[in-house]
């Protein structure tokens, strides 16, 4: 059986970024290696964790593409869960997430909102699926 692990985001500051997080959503650190080139959040059953770019390079010999926050998001998305939508965006903002999507109803009765962090990562947050 295969299970999803974790998510990797490469960013250009590790110990930046595991701060944003921690700050902006509440996760604790689970692990930051020594260097500061990785690092994991506790963020439920699958680990949100970080990458520097350096690490990522020796992975990747053809490279990839950098997420900086001036260019259009990738075609991907953090899904954050929370009661309060509204209050996660703006404590999100706080931290220094940029606005992308103010919290709408959907449809389907969710609330959901967009914002960036300061890489440029595209997080979702949104009311829980009954």
């Amino acid at each position: 059986m295969i299970q999803f692990a974790y998510t990797i985001l490469y960013v250009s500051d590790v110990r930046k970024s595991v701060e944003f997080y921690s700050r902006a959503f509440g996760f604790d650190v689970k692990f930051i290696a020594p260097g500061d080139d990785y690092a994991e959040l506790l963020t439920g059953n699958t680990t949100l964790s970080f990458a520097s770019h350096s690490l990522a390079n020796s992975n990747l010999k053809d490279g990839f593409q950098e997420s900086t926050p001036g260019a259009k998001p990738f075609g991907i998305e953090l899904g954050f869960a929370t009661r309060d939508v509204e209050a996660a965006v703006n404590k999100a903002f706080a931290e220094g997430a940029s606005l992308v999507e103010k919290p709408k109803e959907k449809p389907w009765g969710q609330v959901v909102a967009y914002v960036r962090d300061p890489e440029g990562f595209l997080i979702e947050l949104c009311t829980p699926m009954n």
